[in-house]
C-alpha cells in the first residue's frame, strides 16, 4: 500500500450520487480521492487499475453488491483496506471498518485512518452479535 505518501489514496464506491459527492468532498479534505464508481462491477476493474490504499464501499449497489465485490477483490489479491459505508446498522459484515451513513461526518475519516494502519473501526451505533460495546477500537 502507498502509505508513505502524504495522503491516503481512497477509492469511493456508492450508487447514490448525493452520498458519493458528500463523502468525496469530506474525504478530499484530508486524503486523495483517486476515483469514484457507482457499482460493484466497475469497482473491481477500477480498484485493480488504481490500487488505492482504502476502498470506501457501499454494501447495497447494483450489478454486484459491496459484499460480493469485497470478497472478489480479496480473492484476487487486492491489498486495499475496505471500509463499508452503509445504511445497514447490523454488524454482520466483515471489513476493516464499518461506518453508518448517518454518522459519515463524524466516523468516516477516523475509519479510513484506522483501516490504513490495520486497525478495525466500527460506528458506535452498531451492535455486533455477542459483543461488548466497550471492546470497540474508536478514536
Amino acid at each position: 500500500m502507498n502509505t508513505s505518501a502524504k495522503q491516503i489514496r481512497v477509492l469511493m464506491a456508492d450508487d447514490h450520487a448525493a452520498t458519493l459527492a458528500q463523502t468525496t468532498r469530506l474525504i478530499g479534505q484530508c486524503h486523495e480521492v483517486v476515483g469514484t464508481v457507482t457499482n460493484g462491477l466497475d469497482l473491481l476493474e477500477t480498484a485493480a487499475r488504481l490500487e488505492p490504499d482504502v476502498i470506501v464501499l457501499d454494501i447495497s449497489m447494483p450489478g454486484l453488491d459491496g459484499l460480493e465485490a469485497a470478497r472478489q477483490l480479496k480473492a484476487a489479491g487486492c491489498h486495499s483496506r475496505i471500509v463499508f459505508l452503509t445504511v445497514h446498522e447490523d454488524g454482520d459484515y466483515a471489513a476493516d471498518g464499518y461506518v453508518v451513513k448517518s454518522r459519515v461526518a463524524s466516523d468516516l475519516l477516523p475509519a479510513i485512518s484506522h483501516a490504513v494502519v490495520s486497525r478495525w473501526f466500527l460506528s458506535p451505533t452498531i451492535t455486533l452479535p455477542d459483543s461488548d460495546p466497550h471492546d470497540r477500537d474508536q478514536e
